[in-house]
């Protein structure tokens, strides 16, 4: 009977211990994450001006979409500064944008560019029926909110300067001798300022805000035309510190105003200078 069982031998093979998790590595690459910031930090900090702003300006628009062109006009203060040779370029830029707007074809006659000694200038003008502003009133239409906010969206990418000027042609304005034209121009071009700080227009980037009455005319021989109702937007060329920017008028005094030796009567504006910060 003894000799008969089996005889079962258990044999216990002691193994390595359990695999360790992955959790070492996610913590490895924080720190190397951490490490590569410190570093880039450092880089920068002892990098030249135009390098940080391209850096910054990458980060901002990494895709280059302000103008296709990577960081050139990569976020609001950071983009390369317009230079005159640039204005041109700029001028087709902000024509495409708002070639956007709905129904723009008609008022393409209404919106006029040009380079001049100062800067780029965006002309809006009015028609008789009063398309940017209600007739006689400070009181912005729906379209120029809309127009605003495009051009505001492309000029405040930019670190130029700008200055906002007001006109009228030369209907009185009313019999009231406390508001008139010099009132309405300067309001006018208050409310453009308040409306392009609103849409993109950084606060210290608005320098001037010029109402000019009717003493600068588009059309000195038709003083009562509504092209001399109009907005100007003006974005200047950088200039060096203590330098004066150039101002420059394109119009003149209504032909009725001229002094009969030919010289216009001095001219004054009512001229509303931003604070800076």
């Amino acid at each position: 009977m003894v000799d008969d069982e089996k005889i079962i031998i258990i044999k216990k093979v002691s193994g390595h211990a359990a695999h360790h998790g992955g959790a070492w590595k996610v913590a490895y690459a924080d720190f190397v994450t951490a490490m590569m910031s410190l570093f880039i930090v450092l880089w920068l900090m002892n990098s030249s001006k135009p390098v940080q702003d391209a850096v910054g300006g990458y980060f901002r628009d990494p895709y280059g979409s302000a103008q296709k062109m990577g960081t050139r006009f990569g976020g609001a203060g950071d983009a390369a500064a317009a230079k005159k040779e640039d204005m041109n370029k700029l001028k087709e830029d902000l024509m495409a944008a708002m070639g956007k707007l709905k129904d723009f074809d008609k008022l393409k006659k209404l919106i006029e560019m040009t380079v001049t000694p100062e800067g780029l200038k965006i002309e809006l003008m009015e028609d008789p029926w009063g398309t940017f502003f209600e007739n006689g009133s400070a009181q912005p239409t729906p379209l120029l909110e809309s127009l605003v906010k495009i051009l505001s969206v492309q000029v405040g990418k930019l670190p130029n300067p700008i200055s906002i000027e007001g006109h009228t042609d030369s209907k009185p304005y009313s019999d009231s001798k406390t508001y008139g034209n010099w009132e309405l121009s300067t309001d006018r071009a208050n409310t453009a300022r308040r409306l392009m700080e609103i849409s993109g227009v950084r606060p210290d980037q608005v320098v001037q805000v010029r109402g000019y009455a009717d003493r600068n005319l588009r059309k000195p021989l038709q003083p009562e035309d509504a092209s001399n109702r109009r907005i100007t937007v003006i974005i200047q060329y950088l200039v060096k510190p203590g330098q004066q920017p150039s101002i420059t008028g394109v119009g003149t005094l209504p032909a009725s105003k001229v002094m009969d030796a030919g010289t216009p009567q001095t001219k004054k504006d009512t001229t509303v200078t931003a604070k800076k910060p």
